[in-house]
C-alpha cells in the first residue's frame, strides 16, 4: 500500500506540472550562437538606418537612436549624389545583364542536363574548375579585353560602354550547374511523351522544362540582381565618366565628395540596398526553394 500512495503522488505531481521542460544543454549552446550571429548580423544594418535618420551633430555624439528622425536626410542625399542618373544606370545594366545570363543559362544548363553529346562531361567538368578561379586573377585579362588589346572590338574599345558593364558577366558556372541539376531530375517520361507529340528539345524546353523549373530559374535571377546591383571594382575599373557608371560607383562617389557627412553617407547607403530588400522579400519563398533543390540527384 506504501508503494501504492508514492506511485499515486508521483502521479499527482507529474499531472500538476504539465509543462516541464527538459534542458537541453547541446541545443541551448546552438541557440546562444544562432542568437550572437544574428546579432553580429543586424548589428550594422541597425546602426547604418539608425545613422541615417539622425542629424550631423547626433552622429558626431554617437548616439544610437535619433531624437527626432530626419526623412529629409533621403531626399537630400539622392539630390546631392545626383542617384537618379545612376539609378537609371543601374536598372539598365542589371536588366541587361539578368536576361543575357538566364538565355546562357538555361540553354547550356538544358544542354548538360538533358542532351547525350561527345564530351559532355570533360566540358561540365572543365566548366565547373572555373568557380575555383578567383575573381581577381581573370579581372585583368577581362580588362584588357575589354579595352580591345587582345580581340578586336566595334569602336576598337568598350570603355564607359554599356557591354563593358554586361558582357563578362551574361554567363557564370553556377548558374548553369544550379540549372543542369533541376533540369536533370525532370522524368524522362516526359520526355517521352513530349517525343511522341512531335516536340523536340527546344519546345520540351519551353513548355515543360521551364514552367516546373520557376524556383531555379528566380534564384539564378535573385543572385544575378544582386550580382549586378552590388557590383563597384569592375565598373569602377571600366568607366572613367558618369555617363554609364551605376548606383555603387555613385556612392563611393559621393563618399569622397560629401566628406565627414555620415548621416548623408548611411541614407545614401540605405537607398542603394532598398530594392535588394524588397526583391528578397517578395521571393523569399521561390529563393529558398531553389537552393534547396541544387546537388539532388534526379
Amino acid at each position: 500500500m506504501a508503494d501504492v500512495s508514492q506511485t499515486m503522488e508521483k502521479v499527482s505531481v507529474k499531472e500538476s506540472h504539465p509543462f516541464t521542460f527538459k534542458i537541453n544543454s547541446g541545443r541551448l549552446i546552438l541557440y546562444l550562437i544562432l542568437i550572437l550571429g544574428a546579432i553580429v548580423a543586424i548589428l550594422p544594418f541597425f546602426w547604418m538606418v539608425s545613422t541615417s535618420l539622425m542629424t550631423l551633430g547626433e552622429t558626431i555624439n554617437r548616439q544610437w537612436l535619433p531624437e527626432v528622425p530626419q526623412f529629409e536626410n533621403y531626399s537630400e542625399a539622392w539630390t546631392e549624389a545626383k542617384f537618379a542618373k545612376y539609378f537609371v544606370n543601374s536598372v539598365i545594366i542589371t536588366f541587361v545583364t539578368i536576361a543575357g545570363l538566364l538565355t546562357t543559362s538555361i540553354l547550356s544548363g538544358y544542354a548538360f542536363g538533358r542532351i547525350k553529346f561527345f564530351g559532355k562531361n570533360v566540358l561540365f567538368a572543365l566548366l565547373l574548375a572555373t568557380m575555383m578561379i578567383p575573381e581577381s586573377v581573370t579581372m585583368i585579362p577581362n580588362f584588357l579585353m575589354i579595352r580591345g588589346d587582345i580581340l578586336p572590338l566595334p569602336g576598337d574599345s568598350w570603355l564607359n560602354t554599356l557591354p563593358a558593364l554586361t558582357v563578362p558577366f551574361i554567363a557564370n558556372a553556377f548558374s548553369i550547374f544550379l540549372l543542369r541539376q533541376f533540369f536533370i531530375k525532370i522524368p524522362d517520361e516526359l520526355w517521352d511523351a513530349a517525343r511522341m507529340d512531335g516536340a523536340g528539345h527546344f519546345r520540351f524546353l519551353i513548355q515543360i522544362c521551364l514552367p516546373i523549373s520557376k524556383a531555379p530559374v528566380l534564384t539564378v535571377m535573385i543572385f544575378a540582381f544582386i550580382g549586378s546591383w552590388n557590383a563597384f571594382l569592375w565598373p569602377l575599373l571600366v568607366t572613367t565618366r558618369a555617363v554609364w557608371r551605376p548606383l555603387m560607383v555613385g556612392l563611393w562617389t559621393f563618399v569622397s565628395e560629401a566628406g565627414p557627412e555620415t548621416n548623408l553617407l548611411m541614407a545614401g547607403a540605405v537607398i542603394t540596398i532598398i530594392p535588394i530588400l524588397i526583391l528578397y522579400f517578395l521571393t523569399q519563398k521561390q529563393f529558398t526553394e531553389g537552393i534547396a533543390t541544387t546537388g539532388l540527384k534526379g
